[in-house]
Protein backbone atom coordinates (compact mmCIF):
# COMPACT_ATOMS: atom_id res chain seq x y z
CA UNK A 1 0.00 0.00 0.00
CA UNK A 2 2.58 2.20 0.68
CA UNK A 3 4.57 1.22 -2.48
CA UNK A 4 1.61 2.14 -4.59
CA UNK A 5 1.04 5.70 -2.78
CA UNK A 6 4.87 6.32 -2.73
CA UNK A 7 4.46 5.53 -6.94
CA UNK A 8 1.20 7.52 -7.17
CA UNK A 9 3.12 11.05 -5.21
CA UNK A 10 6.32 9.52 -7.54
CA UNK A 11 3.93 9.95 -10.92
CA UNK A 12 2.54 13.38 -9.91
CA UNK A 13 5.51 15.09 -8.75
CA UNK A 14 7.08 13.86 -12.29
CA UNK A 15 4.34 16.07 -14.23
CA UNK A 16 3.85 18.64 -12.10
CA UNK A 17 7.43 19.52 -12.41
CA UNK A 18 7.02 20.55 -15.87
CA UNK A 19 9.91 19.39 -17.36
CA UNK A 20 10.99 18.78 -20.96
CA UNK A 21 10.21 14.71 -20.85
CA UNK A 22 7.11 15.21 -19.13
CA UNK A 23 5.80 17.35 -21.77
CA UNK A 24 7.04 15.09 -24.21
CA UNK A 25 5.04 12.25 -22.67
CA UNK A 26 2.02 14.58 -22.25
CA UNK A 27 1.80 16.58 -25.47
CA UNK A 28 1.90 12.42 -27.22
CA UNK A 29 -1.07 10.97 -24.70
CA UNK A 30 -3.13 14.62 -25.74
CA UNK A 31 -2.70 13.80 -29.61
CA UNK A 32 -3.22 10.09 -28.71
CA UNK A 33 -6.86 11.17 -26.47
CA UNK A 34 -7.78 14.06 -29.77
CA UNK A 35 -7.22 10.60 -32.47
CA UNK A 36 -9.98 8.58 -30.30
CA UNK A 37 -12.41 11.88 -30.35
CA UNK A 38 -12.29 11.96 -34.11
CA UNK A 39 -13.18 8.44 -33.76
CA UNK A 40 -16.32 9.98 -31.72
CA UNK A 41 -17.16 12.22 -34.19
CA UNK A 42 -17.38 10.07 -37.20
CA UNK A 43 -19.60 8.09 -35.32
CA UNK A 44 -21.95 11.18 -34.60
CA UNK A 45 -21.65 11.68 -37.77
CA UNK A 46 -22.99 8.58 -38.93
CA UNK A 47 -19.44 6.88 -40.05
CA UNK A 48 -19.18 4.36 -37.39
CA UNK A 49 -16.16 2.72 -39.63
CA UNK A 50 -13.00 3.67 -37.58
CA UNK A 51 -11.37 2.77 -40.81
CA UNK A 52 -12.43 6.05 -41.89
CA UNK A 53 -11.60 8.07 -39.13
CA UNK A 54 -7.65 6.24 -39.13
CA UNK A 55 -7.59 7.20 -42.90
CA UNK A 56 -7.82 10.74 -42.45
CA UNK A 57 -5.91 10.85 -39.43
CA UNK A 58 -2.79 9.12 -41.28
CA UNK A 59 -3.71 11.14 -44.76
CA UNK A 60 -3.27 14.76 -42.85
CA UNK A 61 -0.82 13.95 -40.18
CA UNK A 62 1.13 10.74 -40.76
CA UNK A 63 4.73 10.99 -42.94
CA UNK A 64 4.42 9.49 -46.62
CA UNK A 65 6.55 7.58 -48.29
CA UNK A 66 5.86 9.63 -51.29
CA UNK A 67 8.19 12.66 -51.68
CA UNK A 68 4.90 14.69 -54.10
CA UNK A 69 2.51 13.52 -51.06
CA UNK A 70 5.49 14.84 -48.66
CA UNK A 71 5.68 18.34 -50.13
CA UNK A 72 2.03 19.00 -50.08
CA UNK A 73 2.06 18.12 -46.26
CA UNK A 74 5.65 19.22 -44.95
CA UNK A 75 4.28 19.50 -41.65
CA UNK A 76 3.68 15.87 -41.16
CA UNK A 77 7.84 15.40 -40.80
CA UNK A 78 7.00 16.09 -37.14
CA UNK A 79 3.25 15.40 -36.44
CA UNK A 80 4.41 11.78 -37.20
CA UNK A 81 6.81 11.25 -34.05
CA UNK A 82 3.55 12.35 -32.50
CA UNK A 83 1.28 10.29 -33.40
CA UNK A 84 -0.12 6.74 -32.15
CA UNK A 85 -3.49 4.85 -33.42
CA UNK A 86 -2.97 1.74 -31.21
CA UNK A 87 -2.60 1.67 -27.68
CA UNK A 88 0.04 -0.60 -26.75
CA UNK A 89 1.83 1.42 -28.93
CA UNK A 90 1.84 4.45 -27.41
CA UNK A 91 2.01 2.89 -24.08
CA UNK A 92 5.26 1.05 -25.29
CA UNK A 93 7.01 4.21 -26.48
CA UNK A 94 5.83 5.96 -23.71
CA UNK A 95 7.60 3.60 -20.99
CA UNK A 96 10.36 3.50 -23.00
CA UNK A 97 10.65 7.09 -23.23
CA UNK A 98 10.09 7.68 -20.18
CA UNK A 99 12.72 5.09 -18.54
CA UNK A 100 15.96 6.45 -21.01
CA UNK A 101 14.68 10.21 -20.74
CA UNK A 102 15.44 10.47 -17.35
CA UNK A 103 18.84 8.48 -17.23
CA UNK A 104 19.13 10.95 -19.97
CA UNK A 105 18.37 13.86 -17.89
CA UNK A 106 20.69 12.54 -15.14
CA UNK A 107 23.79 13.49 -17.26
CA UNK A 108 22.73 15.68 -19.74
CA UNK A 109 20.34 19.15 -20.37
CA UNK A 110 16.68 19.32 -20.97
CA UNK A 111 17.26 21.01 -24.47
CA UNK A 112 19.55 18.20 -25.78
CA UNK A 113 16.51 15.78 -24.89
CA UNK A 114 14.02 17.90 -26.68
CA UNK A 115 16.82 18.40 -29.63
CA UNK A 116 17.59 14.47 -29.81
CA UNK A 117 13.37 13.74 -29.95
CA UNK A 118 13.03 16.19 -32.70
CA UNK A 119 16.24 15.11 -34.51
CA UNK A 120 15.92 11.60 -34.04
CA UNK A 121 12.50 11.44 -35.42
CA UNK A 122 13.59 13.50 -38.26
CA UNK A 123 16.43 10.94 -38.75
CA UNK A 124 14.31 8.24 -38.47
CA UNK A 125 11.46 9.61 -41.11
CA UNK A 126 14.10 10.45 -43.73
CA UNK A 127 15.47 7.07 -43.55
CA UNK A 128 11.98 5.71 -44.14
CA UNK A 129 11.62 8.04 -46.88
CA UNK A 130 14.96 7.43 -48.63
CA UNK A 131 14.54 3.33 -48.15
CA UNK A 132 10.66 3.43 -49.69
CA UNK A 133 12.28 5.53 -52.66
CA UNK A 134 15.59 3.31 -52.84
CA UNK A 135 14.89 -0.05 -52.75
CA UNK A 136 12.52 -2.14 -55.42
CA UNK A 137 11.18 -4.10 -52.88
CA UNK A 138 8.98 -0.56 -51.63
CA UNK A 139 7.79 -0.09 -55.22
CA UNK A 140 4.64 -1.09 -55.31
CA UNK A 141 3.59 0.08 -51.54
CA UNK A 142 5.09 3.38 -51.80
CA UNK A 143 2.22 5.44 -52.78
CA UNK A 144 -0.03 4.31 -49.39
CA UNK A 145 2.41 3.55 -46.81
CA UNK A 146 2.71 5.69 -44.21
CA UNK A 147 5.21 6.65 -41.14
CA UNK A 148 4.22 7.46 -37.50
CA UNK A 149 4.63 6.79 -34.16
CA UNK A 150 7.43 8.10 -31.34
CA UNK A 151 9.60 5.15 -32.13
CA UNK A 152 12.29 6.49 -33.76
CA UNK A 153 12.34 9.52 -31.46
CA UNK A 154 12.77 6.65 -28.44
CA UNK A 155 14.81 5.04 -30.04
CA UNK A 156 17.35 8.03 -30.43
CA UNK A 157 16.98 8.59 -27.04
CA UNK A 158 18.26 5.28 -25.62
CA UNK A 159 20.60 5.11 -28.27
CA UNK A 160 22.38 8.59 -27.03
CA UNK A 161 22.22 8.01 -23.70
CA UNK A 162 23.36 4.39 -23.74
CA UNK A 163 26.32 4.90 -25.59
CA UNK A 164 27.10 8.10 -23.58
CA UNK A 165 27.56 6.35 -19.96
CA UNK A 166 28.01 2.84 -21.07
CA UNK A 167 28.42 1.00 -18.34
CA UNK A 168 25.16 2.49 -16.42
CA UNK A 169 23.14 -0.41 -15.56
CA UNK A 170 19.47 -1.32 -14.84
CA UNK A 171 18.04 -4.22 -13.47
CA UNK A 172 15.71 -5.83 -14.96
CA UNK A 173 12.59 -8.80 -13.88
CA UNK A 174 13.91 -12.43 -14.74
CA UNK A 175 17.42 -10.97 -16.21
CA UNK A 176 19.08 -8.92 -13.13
CA UNK A 177 21.16 -6.10 -13.51
CA UNK A 178 22.34 -5.61 -17.55
CA UNK A 179 24.23 -2.58 -18.82
CA UNK A 180 21.36 -0.29 -21.05
CA UNK A 181 24.52 -0.10 -23.84
CA UNK A 182 23.28 -3.69 -24.58
CA UNK A 183 20.08 -3.02 -24.50
CA UNK A 184 20.20 -0.31 -27.21
CA UNK A 185 22.46 -2.95 -29.24
CA UNK A 186 19.79 -5.52 -28.87
CA UNK A 187 16.92 -3.33 -30.14
CA UNK A 188 19.01 -2.02 -33.01
CA UNK A 189 19.88 -5.93 -33.84
CA UNK A 190 16.07 -6.79 -33.97
CA UNK A 191 15.14 -3.74 -35.42
CA UNK A 192 17.53 -4.34 -38.76
CA UNK A 193 16.79 -8.54 -39.01
CA UNK A 194 12.51 -7.57 -38.05
CA UNK A 195 12.38 -5.42 -41.73
CA UNK A 196 11.84 -8.23 -43.77
CA UNK A 197 8.74 -9.79 -41.31
CA UNK A 198 6.71 -6.98 -41.17
CA UNK A 199 6.28 -3.27 -40.46
CA UNK A 200 9.60 -2.41 -42.85
CA UNK A 201 9.00 1.04 -42.50
CA UNK A 202 8.89 0.96 -38.98
CA UNK A 203 12.05 -0.96 -38.41
CA UNK A 204 14.11 1.25 -40.56
CA UNK A 205 12.82 4.84 -39.38
CA UNK A 206 13.76 3.12 -35.74
CA UNK A 207 17.58 2.78 -37.11
CA UNK A 208 17.45 6.21 -39.01
CA UNK A 209 16.56 7.28 -34.85
CA UNK A 210 19.34 4.77 -33.20
CA UNK A 211 21.97 6.24 -36.03
CA UNK A 212 21.48 9.51 -35.38
CA UNK A 213 21.56 8.83 -31.44
CA UNK A 214 24.58 7.17 -31.89
CA UNK A 215 26.53 9.81 -33.62
CA UNK A 216 25.00 12.37 -31.39
CA UNK A 217 26.07 10.78 -28.33
CA UNK A 218 29.97 10.89 -30.27
CA UNK A 219 29.48 14.43 -30.22
CA UNK A 220 28.52 14.97 -26.60
CA UNK A 221 31.41 12.92 -25.04
CA UNK A 222 34.09 15.16 -27.43
CA UNK A 223 31.88 18.35 -25.89
CA UNK A 224 30.43 17.40 -22.69
CA UNK A 225 31.99 19.99 -20.90
CA UNK A 226 30.94 22.97 -22.83
CA UNK A 227 27.42 22.23 -23.96
CA UNK A 228 24.58 24.11 -22.08
CA UNK A 229 24.61 27.44 -23.70
CA UNK A 230 26.85 29.23 -25.97
CA UNK A 231 28.50 31.28 -22.63
CA UNK A 232 30.57 28.28 -21.78
CA UNK A 233 32.61 28.53 -25.02
CA UNK A 234 34.08 31.86 -24.54
CA UNK A 235 33.77 31.13 -20.43
CA UNK A 236 35.88 28.35 -21.02
CA UNK A 237 38.76 30.67 -22.82
CA UNK A 238 38.82 32.77 -20.52
CA UNK A 239 39.51 30.40 -17.61
CA UNK A 240 42.06 28.97 -19.87
CA UNK A 241 43.90 31.94 -20.06
CA UNK A 242 43.55 32.28 -16.21
CA UNK A 243 45.81 29.61 -15.76
CA UNK A 244 47.94 29.86 -19.25
CA UNK A 245 51.75 30.54 -18.05
CA UNK A 246 52.89 33.58 -17.99
CA UNK A 247 54.10 36.93 -15.85
CA UNK A 248 52.20 37.48 -12.54
CA UNK A 249 52.86 40.46 -10.42
CA UNK A 250 52.46 39.36 -6.82
CA UNK A 251 50.96 42.24 -4.47
CA UNK A 252 49.88 42.37 -0.99
CA UNK A 253 47.07 41.40 0.62
CA UNK A 254 45.55 44.45 2.50
CA UNK A 255 44.92 43.01 5.75
CA UNK A 256 48.71 41.10 5.60
CA UNK A 257 51.69 42.02 6.70
CA UNK A 258 53.47 40.25 3.99
CA UNK A 259 53.21 39.99 0.17
CA UNK A 260 51.85 36.61 -0.80
CA UNK A 261 54.60 33.96 -1.61
CA UNK A 262 55.00 31.68 -5.01
CA UNK A 263 53.67 28.58 -2.75
CA UNK A 264 50.53 30.84 -1.19
CA UNK A 265 49.78 31.72 -5.06
CA UNK A 266 50.31 28.36 -6.02
CA UNK A 267 47.95 26.85 -3.20
CA UNK A 268 45.65 29.18 -4.08
CA UNK A 269 45.76 28.60 -7.56
CA UNK A 270 45.58 24.50 -7.64
CA UNK A 271 42.53 25.06 -5.00
CA UNK A 272 40.69 27.30 -7.71
CA UNK A 273 41.56 24.91 -10.44
CA UNK A 274 39.57 21.83 -8.32
CA UNK A 275 36.73 23.68 -7.58
CA UNK A 276 35.95 24.99 -10.95
CA UNK A 277 36.97 21.02 -12.83
CA UNK A 278 34.21 20.02 -9.74
CA UNK A 279 31.86 22.66 -11.29
CA UNK A 280 32.49 21.90 -14.86
CA UNK A 281 31.75 17.97 -13.60
CA UNK A 282 28.71 19.03 -12.11
CA UNK A 283 27.50 20.83 -15.58
CA UNK A 284 28.51 17.89 -17.32
CA UNK A 285 25.94 15.77 -14.99
CA UNK A 286 23.46 18.48 -14.82
CA UNK A 287 23.89 21.30 -17.02
CA UNK A 288 24.36 24.44 -16.17
CA UNK A 289 20.83 25.21 -14.32
CA UNK A 290 21.87 22.29 -12.10
CA UNK A 291 24.42 24.71 -10.78
CA UNK A 292 23.77 26.94 -7.49
CA UNK A 293 23.94 30.93 -8.11
CA UNK A 294 27.27 30.92 -5.49
CA UNK A 295 28.66 28.79 -8.07
CA UNK A 296 27.88 30.60 -11.61
CA UNK A 297 29.33 33.66 -9.71
CA UNK A 298 32.30 31.69 -9.52
CA UNK A 299 32.59 30.83 -12.49
CA UNK A 300 31.73 34.27 -13.77
CA UNK A 301 34.85 35.58 -11.56
CA UNK A 302 37.52 33.22 -12.38
CA UNK A 303 36.89 33.46 -16.03
CA UNK A 304 37.29 38.00 -15.35
CA UNK A 305 33.67 38.30 -15.68
CA UNK A 306 31.32 40.50 -12.97
CA UNK A 307 28.31 38.06 -12.24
Amino acid sequence: MNYSRNLSDEIKHFFRGGSVLAILILVNLGVWILTKAVYVIFFLYNHPDVTLADNWILHYFALPANPVYLASRPWTLVTYMFLHIDFWHIIFNMLWLFWFGRIFMEYLTSRQLLFTYFAGGLAGGLLYILAFNFFPKFQDTIDISVAFGASASVMAIVTAISFFVPNYSIQLIFIGRIRILYLAIILFVFDFFAIPTGNAGGHIAHIGGAFFGYFFSLYLRKTRYAYSTGIFTSLLKNIGRLFSPGPRVSSPHPNSARPKTDEDYNVEKNSRQKRIDTILEKISRGGYDSLTKEEKDFLFRSSGKNS
